[in-house]
């Protein structure tokens, strides 16, 4: 059986500002960090190493106009 709304935990919504950190919450370890970065970079390879697409091509050209 799914969980509601309600029940479920919500994720986000006590995190620190970007870049900073939660007063009173340790930082990560550095073999943590190590961790979840070569998960991260396994997970995401696939993804990385394809073909943009024509459509964010585009956009990303937008993006390197002056003047935006």
């Amino acid at each position: 059986m799914s969980k509601t709304q309600a029940e479920r935990p919500s994720f986000g919504t006590d995190l620190p500002p970007a870049g900073g950190s939660a007063e009173g919450v340790p930082p990560l370890s550095r073999a943590v960090r190590r961790h979840l970065g070569q998960n991260l970079r396994g997970h995401y390879a696939d993804s990385l190493s394809a073909p943009v697409s024509e459509r964010l091509e585009a956009l990303i050209a937008q993006l390197d106009k002056p003047g935006r």
